[in-house]
Protein backbone atom coordinates (compact mmCIF):
# COMPACT_ATOMS: atom_id res chain seq x y z
CA UNK A 1 0.00 0.00 0.00
CA UNK A 2 1.47 3.27 -0.86
CA UNK A 3 -0.07 6.40 1.05
CA UNK A 4 1.06 9.91 0.27
CA UNK A 5 0.45 12.35 3.25
CA UNK A 6 0.25 16.20 2.78
CA UNK A 7 1.65 18.07 5.27
CA UNK A 8 2.52 22.02 5.59
CA UNK A 9 1.70 23.44 8.93
CA UNK A 10 3.37 23.04 12.80
CA UNK A 11 0.52 21.35 13.60
CA UNK A 12 0.07 18.77 11.17
CA UNK A 13 4.44 17.82 11.31
CA UNK A 14 2.92 16.97 14.85
CA UNK A 15 0.49 14.48 14.18
CA UNK A 16 2.60 13.46 10.74
CA UNK A 17 5.31 12.23 12.99
CA UNK A 18 3.82 8.65 14.97
CA UNK A 19 1.79 7.96 11.34
CA UNK A 20 5.42 7.91 9.89
CA UNK A 21 6.13 5.65 12.36
CA UNK A 22 3.53 3.41 11.66
CA UNK A 23 3.49 3.33 8.45
CA UNK A 24 7.25 2.26 9.00
CA UNK A 25 6.47 -0.66 11.19
CA UNK A 26 3.34 -1.96 8.95
CA UNK A 27 5.62 -1.92 6.10
CA UNK A 28 3.59 0.60 4.52
CA UNK A 29 4.96 2.91 1.47
CA UNK A 30 4.56 6.31 2.84
CA UNK A 31 5.71 9.69 0.41
CA UNK A 32 5.64 12.73 2.60
CA UNK A 33 4.64 16.03 0.29
CA UNK A 34 5.33 19.25 2.39
CA UNK A 35 3.44 22.21 0.68
CA UNK A 36 5.46 24.72 2.38
CA UNK A 37 2.30 26.66 3.89
CA UNK A 38 4.46 27.52 7.04
CA UNK A 39 8.20 28.39 5.82
CA UNK A 40 9.85 30.05 8.87
CA UNK A 41 12.39 27.54 9.82
CA UNK A 42 10.66 27.86 13.70
CA UNK A 43 7.70 26.59 12.20
CA UNK A 44 8.39 23.94 10.00
CA UNK A 45 11.95 22.16 9.45
CA UNK A 46 13.35 22.33 12.93
CA UNK A 47 9.71 20.23 13.63
CA UNK A 48 10.75 17.35 11.06
CA UNK A 49 13.91 17.45 12.89
CA UNK A 50 12.95 16.67 16.62
CA UNK A 51 10.38 15.06 15.78
CA UNK A 52 12.71 12.55 13.48
CA UNK A 53 10.49 12.63 10.96
CA UNK A 54 11.59 11.72 7.16
CA UNK A 55 12.79 14.67 5.23
CA UNK A 56 9.71 15.47 3.07
CA UNK A 57 10.04 13.56 -0.64
CA UNK A 58 8.59 16.79 -2.25
CA UNK A 59 8.60 20.12 -0.99
CA UNK A 60 6.34 22.64 -2.85
CA UNK A 61 7.36 26.08 -1.50
CA UNK A 62 4.14 27.84 -1.83
CA UNK A 63 4.89 29.97 1.06
CA UNK A 64 2.10 33.05 2.27
CA UNK A 65 -0.13 34.29 0.34
CA UNK A 66 -4.47 34.76 0.95
CA UNK A 67 -6.57 32.38 1.89
CA UNK A 68 -7.28 31.95 -2.02
CA UNK A 69 -4.16 32.56 -3.58
CA UNK A 70 -2.44 29.96 -1.15
CA UNK A 71 -4.80 27.91 -1.45
CA UNK A 72 -4.96 27.90 -5.31
CA UNK A 73 -1.47 27.61 -5.71
CA UNK A 74 -1.49 24.61 -3.78
CA UNK A 75 -4.07 23.29 -5.57
CA UNK A 76 -2.30 23.14 -9.23
CA UNK A 77 1.10 22.06 -8.18
CA UNK A 78 -0.17 18.90 -5.97
CA UNK A 79 -2.23 18.12 -8.99
CA UNK A 80 0.67 16.65 -10.87
CA UNK A 81 2.46 15.46 -8.11
CA UNK A 82 -0.23 13.45 -6.40
CA UNK A 83 -1.15 12.01 -10.25
CA UNK A 84 2.66 10.91 -10.91
CA UNK A 85 2.40 9.66 -6.62
CA UNK A 86 -0.54 7.32 -7.69
CA UNK A 87 -1.27 6.34 -4.29
CA UNK A 88 -3.89 3.66 -2.46
CA UNK A 89 -4.61 6.99 -0.06
CA UNK A 90 -4.05 10.62 -0.02
CA UNK A 91 -3.99 11.21 3.83
CA UNK A 92 -4.81 14.88 4.59
CA UNK A 93 -4.35 16.41 8.15
CA UNK A 94 -6.32 19.02 10.27
CA UNK A 95 -7.60 21.85 9.26
CA UNK A 96 -5.50 24.10 7.31
CA UNK A 97 -5.47 25.19 3.61
CA UNK A 98 -2.50 22.60 3.21
CA UNK A 99 -5.93 19.89 3.70
CA UNK A 100 -8.07 21.39 1.57
CA UNK A 101 -5.91 21.34 -1.31
CA UNK A 102 -5.15 18.60 -1.23
CA UNK A 103 -8.29 17.00 -0.77
CA UNK A 104 -9.79 18.70 -3.79
CA UNK A 105 -6.34 18.37 -5.73
CA UNK A 106 -7.11 14.54 -5.00
CA UNK A 107 -10.73 14.28 -5.11
CA UNK A 108 -10.59 15.80 -8.81
CA UNK A 109 -8.38 12.96 -10.48
CA UNK A 110 -10.04 10.29 -8.71
CA UNK A 111 -7.87 9.30 -6.15
CA UNK A 112 -9.17 7.96 -2.64
CA UNK A 113 -8.94 10.45 0.41
CA UNK A 114 -8.88 9.83 3.72
CA UNK A 115 -8.77 13.02 6.59
CA UNK A 116 -7.03 12.62 9.64
CA UNK A 117 -8.91 14.77 12.61
CA UNK A 118 -12.06 14.59 10.83
CA UNK A 119 -15.53 15.69 12.49
CA UNK A 120 -14.09 18.89 14.23
CA UNK A 121 -16.72 21.28 15.06
CA UNK A 122 -16.09 24.78 15.96
CA UNK A 123 -19.37 26.05 14.87
CA UNK A 124 -17.74 29.21 13.98
CA UNK A 125 -18.17 30.12 10.51
CA UNK A 126 -15.90 32.96 10.32
CA UNK A 127 -12.66 30.83 10.91
CA UNK A 128 -11.11 29.79 7.70
CA UNK A 129 -10.41 26.35 9.36
CA UNK A 130 -13.92 25.65 9.86
CA UNK A 131 -14.94 25.85 6.02
CA UNK A 132 -11.42 23.85 5.36
CA UNK A 133 -12.56 21.00 7.96
CA UNK A 134 -16.43 21.11 6.88
CA UNK A 135 -15.59 21.12 3.20
CA UNK A 136 -12.43 18.17 3.61
CA UNK A 137 -14.56 15.67 5.40
CA UNK A 138 -17.79 15.92 2.91
CA UNK A 139 -14.57 15.36 0.19
CA UNK A 140 -12.92 12.69 1.28
CA UNK A 141 -13.84 8.73 1.30
CA UNK A 142 -12.86 8.10 4.49
CA UNK A 143 -12.80 9.85 8.21
CA UNK A 144 -10.63 9.01 10.62
CA UNK A 145 -12.14 10.65 13.94
CA UNK A 146 -9.98 11.40 17.19
CA UNK A 147 -12.88 11.01 19.99
CA UNK A 148 -16.89 9.79 19.54
CA UNK A 149 -17.97 13.98 19.71
CA UNK A 150 -16.05 14.26 16.74
CA UNK A 151 -17.62 11.29 14.92
CA UNK A 152 -21.30 12.20 16.54
CA UNK A 153 -20.51 15.58 14.48
CA UNK A 154 -20.49 13.59 11.01
CA UNK A 155 -23.15 11.39 11.90
CA UNK A 156 -25.07 14.35 12.18
CA UNK A 157 -23.72 15.25 8.89
CA UNK A 158 -24.29 11.93 7.28
CA UNK A 159 -21.01 10.41 7.12
CA UNK A 160 -21.13 7.77 9.90
CA UNK A 161 -20.67 5.17 6.97
CA UNK A 162 -17.52 6.82 6.44
CA UNK A 163 -16.74 7.15 10.10
CA UNK A 164 -13.79 5.15 12.06
CA UNK A 165 -12.78 6.29 15.33
CA UNK A 166 -9.14 6.15 15.75
CA UNK A 167 -8.27 8.49 18.80
CA UNK A 168 -5.85 11.44 18.16
CA UNK A 169 -2.49 11.16 16.88
CA UNK A 170 -1.61 13.81 18.67
CA UNK A 171 -2.02 12.41 22.13
CA UNK A 172 0.62 9.71 20.86
CA UNK A 173 2.97 12.44 20.33
CA UNK A 174 2.34 14.43 23.52
CA UNK A 175 2.65 11.90 26.05
CA UNK A 176 6.31 10.40 24.36
CA UNK A 177 7.43 13.47 24.40
CA UNK A 178 6.30 13.84 28.47
CA UNK A 179 7.41 10.73 29.17
CA UNK A 180 10.81 11.92 27.56
CA UNK A 181 11.03 14.92 29.60
CA UNK A 182 10.01 13.60 33.20
CA UNK A 183 13.16 11.25 32.22
CA UNK A 184 15.60 13.92 31.55
CA UNK A 185 15.91 13.16 27.66
CA UNK A 186 14.73 16.33 26.35
CA UNK A 187 17.12 19.19 26.79
CA UNK A 188 15.54 22.11 28.21
CA UNK A 189 16.23 25.31 28.49
CA UNK A 190 14.71 27.24 31.34
CA UNK A 191 13.47 30.61 29.71
CA UNK A 192 11.04 31.79 32.83
CA UNK A 193 12.55 30.79 36.45
CA UNK A 194 9.62 30.35 38.89
CA UNK A 195 5.73 29.97 38.64
CA UNK A 196 4.82 31.29 35.15
CA UNK A 197 2.39 31.03 32.31
CA UNK A 198 2.80 29.62 29.29
CA UNK A 199 0.52 31.61 26.02
CA UNK A 200 0.54 31.83 22.34
CA UNK A 201 -1.60 33.87 20.05
CA UNK A 202 -1.77 33.57 16.63
CA UNK A 203 -5.91 33.51 15.68
CA UNK A 204 -7.08 35.81 12.79
CA UNK A 205 -9.62 37.30 15.02
CA UNK A 206 -7.13 38.27 17.62
CA UNK A 207 -4.22 39.26 15.77
CA UNK A 208 -6.19 41.39 12.67
CA UNK A 209 -7.97 44.08 14.65
CA UNK A 210 -5.38 46.62 16.40
CA UNK A 211 -8.02 46.98 19.11
CA UNK A 212 -8.42 43.71 19.98
CA UNK A 213 -5.02 42.67 20.05
CA UNK A 214 -3.26 45.56 21.66
CA UNK A 215 -6.26 45.03 24.92
CA UNK A 216 -4.74 40.99 24.71
CA UNK A 217 -1.11 42.13 24.87
CA UNK A 218 -2.03 44.78 27.87
CA UNK A 219 -4.33 41.79 29.49
CA UNK A 220 -1.31 39.45 29.43
CA UNK A 221 1.03 41.91 30.11
CA UNK A 222 -1.04 42.82 33.30
CA UNK A 223 -1.72 39.36 34.95
CA UNK A 224 0.77 39.64 37.59
CA UNK A 225 3.09 36.49 36.70
CA UNK A 226 5.93 35.70 34.19
CA UNK A 227 4.18 35.28 30.66
CA UNK A 228 6.35 33.31 28.25
CA UNK A 229 5.04 34.56 25.26
CA UNK A 230 5.67 32.40 22.34
CA UNK A 231 5.65 34.67 19.14
CA UNK A 232 3.98 32.88 16.30
CA UNK A 233 5.08 34.90 12.80
CA UNK A 234 1.38 36.28 12.37
CA UNK A 235 1.57 37.52 15.88
CA UNK A 236 4.83 39.33 15.60
CA UNK A 237 4.11 40.93 12.06
CA UNK A 238 0.75 42.55 13.07
CA UNK A 239 2.22 43.43 16.38
CA UNK A 240 4.91 45.05 14.12
CA UNK A 241 2.63 46.98 11.93
CA UNK A 242 0.31 48.26 15.34
CA UNK A 243 2.93 49.16 16.45
CA UNK A 244 2.11 47.26 19.58
CA UNK A 245 5.40 46.07 22.21
CA UNK A 246 5.29 42.47 23.15
CA UNK A 247 7.84 42.88 26.38
CA UNK A 248 4.92 44.83 28.79
CA UNK A 249 4.38 44.09 32.14
CA UNK A 250 5.47 40.51 33.10
CA UNK A 251 5.69 39.23 29.21
CA UNK A 252 8.58 37.60 28.53
CA UNK A 253 8.24 37.14 23.85
CA UNK A 254 10.37 34.09 22.78
CA UNK A 255 10.54 32.40 19.46
CA UNK A 256 8.62 29.27 18.95
CA UNK A 257 9.40 26.32 20.52
CA UNK A 258 10.78 23.35 19.13
CA UNK A 259 7.93 20.50 20.54
CA UNK A 260 9.80 18.87 22.84
CA UNK A 261 10.86 21.76 24.24
CA UNK A 262 7.26 23.56 24.33
CA UNK A 263 5.89 20.01 26.19
CA UNK A 264 8.89 20.84 28.90
CA UNK A 265 7.49 24.53 29.13
CA UNK A 266 4.29 23.58 29.53
CA UNK A 267 4.75 21.21 32.43
CA UNK A 268 6.58 23.61 34.04
CA UNK A 269 4.19 26.36 34.31
CA UNK A 270 1.35 26.92 36.03
CA UNK A 271 -1.43 27.21 33.18
CA UNK A 272 -1.50 27.80 29.52
CA UNK A 273 -3.15 30.87 27.60
CA UNK A 274 -4.01 29.97 24.01
CA UNK A 275 -6.17 30.55 21.20
CA UNK A 276 -4.61 27.66 19.34
CA UNK A 277 -6.96 24.21 18.97
CA UNK A 278 -3.67 21.78 19.57
CA UNK A 279 -2.15 23.87 22.89
CA UNK A 280 -5.74 23.51 24.12
CA UNK A 281 -5.68 20.11 23.87
CA UNK A 282 -1.67 19.42 24.90
CA UNK A 283 -2.61 21.50 28.41
CA UNK A 284 -5.28 19.18 28.97
CA UNK A 285 -3.08 16.21 28.24
CA UNK A 286 0.09 17.39 30.27
CA UNK A 287 -2.25 18.58 33.88
CA UNK A 288 -2.28 22.21 33.14
CA UNK A 289 -5.68 24.69 33.49
CA UNK A 290 -5.83 26.44 29.73
CA UNK A 291 -7.30 29.73 29.38
CA UNK A 292 -8.82 30.09 25.34
CA UNK A 293 -9.39 33.28 23.88
CA UNK A 294 -11.87 32.64 21.96
CA UNK A 295 -15.61 32.12 21.54
CA UNK A 296 -15.72 28.78 21.42
CA UNK A 297 -13.48 25.32 20.52
CA UNK A 298 -13.70 22.32 18.40
CA UNK A 299 -11.55 20.47 21.36
CA UNK A 300 -15.25 20.70 23.61
CA UNK A 301 -13.72 17.67 25.78
CA UNK A 302 -11.45 20.07 27.65
CA UNK A 303 -14.19 22.10 29.13
CA UNK A 304 -15.02 19.51 30.83
CA UNK A 305 -14.79 20.10 34.66
CA UNK A 306 -12.92 23.49 34.37
CA UNK A 307 -9.83 22.16 32.90
CA UNK A 308 -10.21 24.88 29.94
CA UNK A 309 -12.53 27.88 29.95
CA UNK A 310 -13.61 30.22 27.05
CA UNK A 311 -12.81 33.90 27.86
CA UNK A 312 -13.74 35.87 24.48
CA UNK A 313 -12.71 39.24 26.56
CA UNK A 314 -9.30 40.17 27.39
CA UNK A 315 -10.08 42.00 30.45
CA UNK A 316 -11.14 38.35 31.67
CA UNK A 317 -7.91 36.71 31.77
CA UNK A 318 -6.19 37.92 35.25
CA UNK A 319 -9.70 36.44 36.77
CA UNK A 320 -9.40 32.80 34.67
CA UNK A 321 -5.97 32.48 35.40
CA UNK A 322 -6.28 32.76 38.99
CA UNK A 323 -9.53 30.08 38.93
CA UNK A 324 -8.74 27.50 41.63
CA UNK A 325 -7.47 24.40 39.75
CA UNK A 326 -9.82 21.62 39.17
CA UNK A 327 -10.36 19.07 41.80
CA UNK A 328 -11.66 16.53 39.50
CA UNK A 329 -9.29 14.57 37.74
CA UNK A 330 -9.29 15.23 33.95
CA UNK A 331 -10.93 12.28 31.99
CA UNK A 332 -8.76 10.93 28.42
CA UNK A 333 -11.31 11.20 26.08
CA UNK A 334 -8.53 11.71 23.19
CA UNK A 335 -7.59 7.97 23.43
CA UNK A 336 -4.98 5.90 24.70
CA UNK A 337 -1.27 6.52 22.88
CA UNK A 338 -1.67 4.19 19.67
CA UNK A 339 -4.38 6.39 17.45
CA UNK A 340 -1.32 6.02 14.68
CA UNK A 341 -1.47 2.32 14.35
CA UNK A 342 -5.41 2.48 14.38
CA UNK A 343 -4.93 5.02 11.55
CA UNK A 344 -2.48 2.78 9.10
CA UNK A 345 -5.22 -0.58 10.06
CA UNK A 346 -8.24 1.60 9.03
CA UNK A 347 -6.32 2.79 5.65
CA UNK A 348 -5.25 -0.73 5.36
CA UNK A 349 -8.39 -2.47 5.65
CA UNK A 350 -10.91 0.38 3.71
CA UNK A 351 -11.70 -0.10 -0.11
CA UNK A 352 -12.76 2.55 -1.97
CA UNK A 353 -13.88 2.26 -5.58
CA UNK A 354 -13.58 5.38 -7.50
CA UNK A 355 -16.22 6.24 -10.11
Amino acid sequence: MRVVSVVGARPQFVKLAPVAVAAAAAGVEHVIVHTGQHYDAAMSDVFFDDLHIPAPDVHLGIGSGSHGVQTGAMLAALEGVLAQQAPDWVLVYGDTNSTLAAALAAVKIHLPVAHLEAGLRSFNRRMPEEHNRVLTDHAADLLLAPTQVAADHLRDEGLAARTVVVGDVMTDVCLSVRDAVHAGRVAVTQQVAGDHVVATIHRADNTDDPDRLRSIVAGLGGLGVPVLLLVHPRLRDRAAAFGIALDQGGIVPAEPLPYPQMVAAVLASRAVITDSGGLQKEAYLLDRPCVTLRTETEWVETLQDGWNVLVPHPGDLAAAVARPRPAVPRRMPFGDGHAADRVIAALSESHVVIM
